[in-house]
């Protein structure tokens, strides 16, 4: 356990005084159909230990054989991340004793991974590129699933008793490891977040995992450690655990930075420990004393043969290899003639695909971002929601759009409409219908209104029979608001200037 920790450091206080540096490891669940070394099937949410074989649940006897797919997978990882392909490599046992990995070993790669020596340019949100490089992508499998019940936290300690779910045990893993992460500064948190960000958007594209952070499908752990300068060795470095969302790693980052410079400023040694992350304080605690790579024991795996892919293989997985993220948003930008600021705004609120599908559905690029970055971005922020959680389509938005472009409908009325499809009330279309928010296309109605208004600010059709034309948008207005904002605002300036000059 660590030494009870001083009171924090301010966090802008701790990054002038020290130099943060950064690990981060990243595990990745493939979605494969079966698991890394036996034939079991791979679903989320199948009832507990419903989805095991003798190989996944370590029985005597048992031997295990590679997924073929999985491996293709990895090496998808490693081309994408810029790394070098091994022509061989092998599977190793980590040796430990914990009651979700039935064998008290993990399946894992150790000193031959499959993927090695890479980079990933991240890009922060006003657009700085920070290149992360990456020492080594691996193959492994996954533990089980513990549950604590009883006791406040949901952690062993003060639980009553545990349950073990082996569904996940065997499920393929890739693990992305970086090189220390130096030069980030005040950034760091910020850095850790992007990095982590970038590669679950990689993931997607390369259709290797749902990559569904809420599922443990991506999970990171963070290593922190701090230096007095960038010119010192480097300094003692913790570990927060399983860390599974962009916001909790930022956090966890900022957190770790201040705690350890409290550490250091009380003449405290910082602990090389694992940690754990409580998302309602942004706080993370102790967890046990982090062990180093000789305490596993690590040996090969006399069950499986090395795995060589053949750089034929790895040429034609190179070649068929789908646009990755970053270049896919720069061609988006050229056609979408976005300035760089609307883009990084568009990235940022993580909209690119609502944009391009509103595109694809028949709206303009500037129409798509006015609607996702404007109204829909407001009720996102204020229902506490992802963008994409909105209830709305991008085909609906581009039918809202087409209503517009076609003159049936204005903006002040195309607002109320979206309330009507944000409501439940249907597509745009039927929403227009049951409110009666069509714009009025009968000039008789329209006179109506605009005789009425002239009649009621006779001072003001004199202004504008005299020359002044400033104070005819008080008639517009009046006649506006008369017919509760269906008037076409265009159509009835013609016609009170029609009334005034007859």
């Amino acid at each position: 356990m660590s030494l009870n920790t001083p009171a924090l450091v301010e966090y802008t206080d701790a990054v002038k005084r020290y130099d943060p540096v950064l690990g981060i490891e990243v595990h990745v669940e493939l979605g494969t159909r079966t698991k890394m070394f036996c034939a079991a099937e791979v679903s989320f949410g199948a009832e507990p230990n419903s989805q095991t074989t003798p190989v996944s649940l370590g029985l005597p006897g048992a031997l295990p054989v590679v997924n073929g797919k999985a491996v293709e997978y990895a090496i998808r990882i490693g081309l994408a991340l810029n790394c070098q392909i091994a022509e061989t490599c092998r599977f190793a046992r980590k040796n430990y004793f914990y009651p979700d990995v039935p064998k008290n070993f993990q399946t894992s790669q150790y000193d031959e991974p499959i993927a090695y020596e890479g980079w990933v340019d991240v890009e922060l949100e006003d657009g700085t590129v920070f290149r992360v490089e990456i020492e080594r992508a691996h193959m492994e499998e996954d533990a089980g699933k513990n549950t604590h019940v009883g006791g406040a936290t949901g952690r062993i300690h003060g639980a009553e008793y545990s349950l073990v779910d082996y569904n996940r045990a065997g499920i393929p893993l890739v693990e992305i490891v970086t090189k220390p992460i130096e030069g980030a500064g005040d950034r760091a948190p910020e850095v850790a977040r992007a990095y982590v960000q970038t590669l679950r958007d990689i993931f997607r594209a390369l259709d290797v995992s749902e990559a569904r952070m809420e599922r443990g499908n991506v999970r990171a752990d963070v290593n922190v450690s701090l230096r007095p300068t960038p010119q010192d060795k480097l300094g003692t470095r913790t570990e927060t655990k399983n860390v599974n969302s962009f916001r909790s790693v930022e956090r966890s980052v900022r957190f770790e930075i201040s705690r350890q410079a409290a550490v250091l400023d009380a003449g405290l040694p910082v602990i090389q420990e694992t940690r754990h992350f409580h998302e309602e304080s942004g706080t993370t605690s102790s967890g046990r004393v982090k062990s180093d790579a000789e305490d596993y024991r690590y040996f090969p795996e006399p069950d499986l043969v090395p795995v060589a892919p053949s750089r034929e293989w790895v040429e034609q997985i190179r070649a068929a290899l789908p646009e990755l993220p970053a270049a896919r948003r720069r061609r988006l930008q050229g056609d979408w003639g976005y300035a760089d600021a609307e883009m990084r705004d568009v990235v940022n609120a993580g909209a690119v695909d609502l944009v391009e599908a509103t595109v694809a559905a028949g709206a303009t690029p500037a129409a798509a971002r006015k609607w996702w970055m404007g109204e829909l971005a407001r009720h996102a922020k204020q229902a506490e929601v992802n963008l994409d959680e909105v209830a709305i389509t991008p085909a609906q938005i581009a039918q809202l759009q087409s209503l517009v472009d076609s003159g049936r409908i204005n903006d002040k009325l195309a607002r109320q409409v979206l309330e009507g499809v944000l409501a439940g009330e249907g597509d745009p279309e039927a929403v227009v219908a049951a409110r009666g928010l069509e714009v009025m296309s009968d000039d008789g109605a329209l006179l109506e209104a605009v005789d009425a208004a002239l009649a009621a600010q006779p001072d003001v059709v004199e202004k504008v029979r005299g020359g002044n034309l400033g104070p005819v948008g008080a008639i517009i207005g009046a006649v506006m608001k008369a017919t509760k904002g269906q008037a076409d605002a265009k159509r009835v300036r013609e016609l009170v200037l029609e009334r005034i000059g007859g």
